[in-house]
């Protein structure tokens, strides 16, 4: 009874490969996304000024810095939860995928938040002059908080997983 318990647990991780394939979709989406404002961008260029260029390009930076999000947690994710993924038989390389582990990832996960928190406050610079300042104070406040919270969470994380991740590599190179 027991075994067949375990084996059940085991089994449901594959309730996670939808949650994954919708990933897959919304990266299609913010695709979509970036080739509209791309073409957009394209087609006003001779009208638009240079302020307006480079907050359309942070805009763009920021779609990518979030498409770049959703495959680091779409793979590695499905990687290290659900299945070791075969990319052998396809001829692709993704080194970095097989070294993610949830802690490495999470880490991951708060720089990129960190980046596009970054970008959405350079944008905010760039046209200081229509924002409130207490508004400002507030984006860089939680910018601020952000960036903390990244370094607490490598902080903690190489407080607590760095001997482990340490004897696993030796244990590899052996």
């Amino acid at each position: 009874m027991e075994h067949r318990f375990e084996r059940f647990l085991v089994a449901s991780r594959w309730l996670q490969a939808p949650l994954y394939a919708g990933l897959v979709l919304l990266l299609a989406c913010f695709t979509l996304k970036f080739g509209q404002e791309l073409v957009h961008t394209c087609a006003s260029l001779w009208n638009a000024s240079e302020q307006e260029l480079v907050l359309t390009s942070l805009a763009l930076i920021d779609l990518i810095l979030i498409a770049n999000l959703l495959v680091m947690v779409m793979l590695s994710g499905y990687e290290n939860f659900v299945s070791q993924i075969d990319y052998e038989s396809s001829g692709e390389k993704l080194n970095w995928v097989g070294k993610l582990d949830s802690g490495t990832l999470k880490i991951k996960v708060a720089t990129s938040i960190v980046l596009i928190s970054a970008i959405h406050l350079l944008g905010d610079f760039v046209k200081v002059e229509n924002i409130a300042d207490d508004k400002l104070m507030w984006r860089v406040l939680i910018h601020l908080t952000f960036v903390s919270s990244a370094l607490l969470m490598g902080v903690l994380d190489k407080l607590a997983f760095a001997s482990h991740r340490q004897h696993a590599s030796t244990h590899e190179g052996a």
